[in-house]
């Protein structure tokens, strides 16, 4: 089994088989230890204020998250010596969120939305990322920056 494999055997499973994700329709698109990416199409559904017909900040701020997450993600299996199904999984049970901090830039408009993250460090216990949402049309909505408990 090698890195491609495992890396796009978690982006299916996190788009495809976690019920967050898939209500909030969140498509990872990019999945490695240098960035990651995730695009999702608006939905009246995501609506947080509907006189102005923007996002809500929790899925502009989960989309962050999960998109840190993910290139924290990949930045462990990076660092794995063996690639056994048993290896990977007993190294993301380790993974958690330990701090999110998002800055809204401006309101979430638009069609569709790219968040993109990378790694700023990434330590045996702990690794940091920044993220950013863009719109379809490059407006940049928010950024971040993720603490990951890896280890």
């Amino acid at each position: 089994m090698n890195k491609a494999y495992v890396l796009q055997k978690l982006a299916h499973y996190w788009t495809h088989e976690m019920p967050f994700n898939r209500l909030l329709g969140f498509n990872i698109t990019r999945f490695d230890a240098d960035q990651s990416e995730l695009i999702f199409s608006w939905q009246d559904k995501l609506i947080g204020n509907p006189m102005q017909q923007i996002l809500h900040g929790g899925v502009t701020a989960s989309a962050l998250d999960l998109v840190g997450g993910v290139v924290a993600a990949a930045n462990i299996i990076d660092q794995l010596e063996e690639l056994s199904d048993q290896a990977v999984m007993q190294s993301l049970t380790k993974l958690g969120t330990i701090d999110l901090r998002t800055d809204y830039l401006r309101p979430g408009r638009g069609q569709e939305f790219i968040a993109t993250a990378k790694i700023i460090r990434s330590g045996s216990k702990v690794a940091v990322a920044r993220m950013e949402l863009h719109n379809e049309q490059g407006d940049h909505i928010a950024f971040g920056t993720g603490t990951y408990m890896v280890g």
